[in-house]
């Protein structure tokens, strides 16, 4: 089992803490993104999507973030991050869907159609695709509306469901790191400042800081 990573990007930072949640160890080989190395010939051979992360599992190449969280739960299922019962299932996948859609791609769409590096790549992928500017004040307006959801969301909470650690966790926590890209601070909200302390504070995030900060 082989992860092909560049652990401080958000695709790969999420799949990292997942990894760490989990307390699995598993072989990774570094792909610098800001070398454009996932563009290369040898890299999407492996990945012709040329997006990160990919995990190699029994010769299989899963290139999808949720993809590869998924197979690694059914491997450990313990704890479960997606839940453990049918309807703690169904409200965890709804919640991360909102995060995904209104948190996650709000940021990517204000980051990547801004991004020097990707002038003429505003799409992840190998696919030439120019910048929209316009979409820079679009995508930072639906993220600080999203910080206002995930700060109401999070009243009287330690966690985005209660009192329970989940994927959600990881996917909301990473949407506030990766907002910082584009300026904008989530912990400026009480009540987001007081969980990401507390997610901070949790032996695989601070494993994940000591990776990306060597």
């Amino acid at each position: 089992m082989i992860l092909y990573d560049y652990p401080i990007a958000p695709n790969p930072m999420r799949v990292n803490l997942f990894l760490y949640e989990k307390k699995l160890d598993i072989s990774r080989k570094f792909v610098d993104l800001r070398k454009s190395e996932n563009l290369s010939k040898n890299f999407l051979k492996i990945n012709p999507w040329g997006t990160l992360p990919v995990l190699v599992y029994k010769k299989e190449k899963i290139a999808e973030t949720m993809a590869i969280c998924k197979l690694m739960e059914s491997l450990k299922p313990k704890p479960y991050l997606f839940g453990k019962y049918p309807i703690e299932q169904a409200k965890i996948e709804m919640y991360r869907r909102k995060i995904e859609f209104d948190g996650f791609f709000s940021v990517g769409e204000a980051f990547r159609n801004s991004a020097k590096a990707f002038k003429n790549r505003a799409i992840p992928g190998s696919l030439k695709i120019p910048q929209i500017p316009d979409l820079v004040e679009r995508g930072k307006a639906r993220t600080i509306v999203f910080m206002n959801f995930l700060d109401d969301l999070l009243k009287r909470k330690k966690f985005l469901i209660g009192n329970k650690f989940t994927i959600l966790d990881i996917e909301a926590y990473t949407v506030l790191h990766f907002a910082t890209w584009i300026k904008i601070d989530g912990k400026k909200k009480k009540n987001i400042r007081k969980w990401a302390k507390t997610l901070e504070n949790r032996p695989a995030f601070k494993k994940y800081f000591n990776l990306i900060n060597k």
